[in-house]
């Protein structure tokens, strides 16, 4: 190891002097006299005066100390681009990332990043917003070690690379994945394609690995079918690439903002995600699409609490009701017909866990995810009907 290498490790409180010295093979009182002159001269210390003239931008050891303190102190789970930026905004330290990125590897604080893999051709990003979007989940222990594994969701636009819905959850499923397209589709309008994983509530694959069966489609397939969104499926996490990129960047900094600031439940941590870190990164990370304009289309005419819901088909009893999961929904009477016996309807189990019976587009009852009659607004949507 370099010089600077033991003289740093004996700052960060890896080793002491004594081991230094020994480490360098030098006598207790050489090491004496490299400890002055680096106290006084900072890294230039280290360098055979004879040979160099001290530069005028030595860091003096104290800024060192006080970069080495933090670090150990409040930021030993940062990675180094994220501390170096607290470290200018809240500690009004002015060194380069290369010089704190120096100090904490020759302190052993941080290790020396890997060479990286072969090269790869970047995909090109669509021209306008709203072209496609990229819908990704992540499993970490974004709470921290004690609080286990959760999912993360996060839906943003490739041609900018903003997020535009993010959701942390106890797993990713069908109803979380229409719960953060829905807000999507809402606030934005429709967009054209939706780029994703080979998840099951995506798409049906007979065989793993193989190729996903379009003839059967899922819940989440048939909501996007009813709005012309196309889905493209990646066979590969480096076909992902944008998403993949977005997961190394926000797991080195949420779960450590989530830490400074006290946040341990799941609640919590999605306020803090809609307040701070969703509008950071669209303020940091966005890009400038290629072209001027939108591709997003106005929802028009679209009963999104019905497009986005898990839907099944059932046949009505002689007595008026209806079976599903468990329950016996009561078709009450309508103007309409008299009966719906052995009519084939469709039962709607809504993203709020409410139920909902249709015949065709009349909405014949309304009940709580215990399978109760809502009157009031089943009553509603019949006079509407």
């Amino acid at each position: 190891m370099r010089v600077q290498e033991i003289v740093m490790r004996v700052y960060a409180g890896k080793l002491n002097w004594l081991q230094a010295a020994e480490i360098l093979h030098l006598s207790p009182r050489q090491i004496r006299r490299w400890k002055v002159r680096y106290e006084e001269l900072g890294y230039d210390g280290l360098l055979d005066l004879r040979r160099r003239t001290p530069s005028q931008r030595r860091v003096g050891v104290e800024e060192i100390q006080k970069v080495l303190r933090l670090y150990r102190a409040e930021y030993f789970d940062f990675n180094v681009k994220h501390f170096h930026e607290k470290l200018q905004s809240e500690h009004g330290v002015v060194q380069s990332y290369s010089w704190v990125k120096n100090t904490l590897q020759q302190a052993g604080l941080v290790t020396k990043d890997k060479r990286r893999g072969a090269h790869r051709t970047r995909r090109e990003r669509r021209p306008l917003p709203g072209m496609m979007m990229h819908l990704d989940g992540s499993t970490h222990q974004w709470l921290g070690e004690e609080a286990g594994y959760q999912d993360l969701l996060v839906v943003l636009d490739d041609a900018t690379s903003e997020v535009y819905s993010v959701e942390m959850v106890e797993q990713e499923g069908t109803e979380s994945v229409m719960g953060v397209l829905k807000e999507v589709v809402q606030e934005h309008g429709i967009f054209c394609s939706l780029y994703t994983d080979r998840a099951s509530h995506f798409v049906y694959t007979p065989k793993a690995g193989g190729e996903p069966d379009r003839s059967v489609k899922t819940q989440v397939q048939r909501a996007l079918d009813e709005l012309g969104i196309e889905l493209i499926v990646a066979y590969s996490p480096q076909a992902r690439g944008r998403g993949e990129r977005l997961w190394q960047t926000w797991q080195g900094r949420l779960p450590q903002e989530l830490r400074r600031a006290g946040i341990t439940t799941m609640s919590g941590a999605n306020r803090y995600l809609q307040e701070v870190f969703k509008p950071w990164h669209n303020q940091h990370l966005m890009v400038k699409a290629k072209e001027e304009g939108s591709a997003f289309v106005p929802v028009v005419g679209r009963d999104l609490e019905r497009i986005f819901a898990h839907v099944d088909q059932r046949q009505v009893q002689n007595d008026n009701t209806v079976s599903f999961e468990g329950k016996r929904l009561q078709i009450p009477g309508s103007k309409q017909r008299y009966t719906y016996a052995k009519c084939r309807v469709q039962v709607y189990r809504h993203l709020n866990q409410t139920l909902s019976v249709y015949h065709g587009p009349h909405c014949l009852g309304r009940y709580s995810s215990d399978g109760q009659e809502l009157r009031s607004t089943a009553a509603a949507m019949r006079r509407a009907a």
